[in-house]
């Protein structure tokens, strides 16, 4: 295993040395977890899923939840007239 030596600054502040930076192939801005278990820390890139970011952008002015179910259903029903009538894709629009 190799080891790295960094220096933290007054403020708690490392900088991630260019070795590890090119190994996790980090960027500039990009998250990254520091995973604790008992007295060992490891680094890693943070990975981003749909759960971690829910939330993070907020919804357009003038929608709400309801709106979008209903537009779910209306496609829903759209869908369903188009595989019970293939004619009916003509008078969907």
């Amino acid at each position: 295993m190799r080891e790295i030596v960094a220096t933290m600054s007054k403020r708690g502040q490392v900088a991630v040395p260019a070795e590890v930076r090119r190994h996790l192939a980090l960027r500039p801005r990009d998250k990254i977890v520091f995973a604790i278990d008992d007295d060992e820390v490891r680094l890693r890139p943070a990975r981003f899923t749909l759960e971690s970011v829910f939330g993070s952008v907020p919804p357009l002015p003038g929608t709400t939840t309801e709106d979008f179910e209903r537009q779910i259903e209306e496609a829903m029903g759209d869908a369903v007239e188009r595989l019970v009538r293939p004619d009916a894709a003509d008078r969907l629009g």
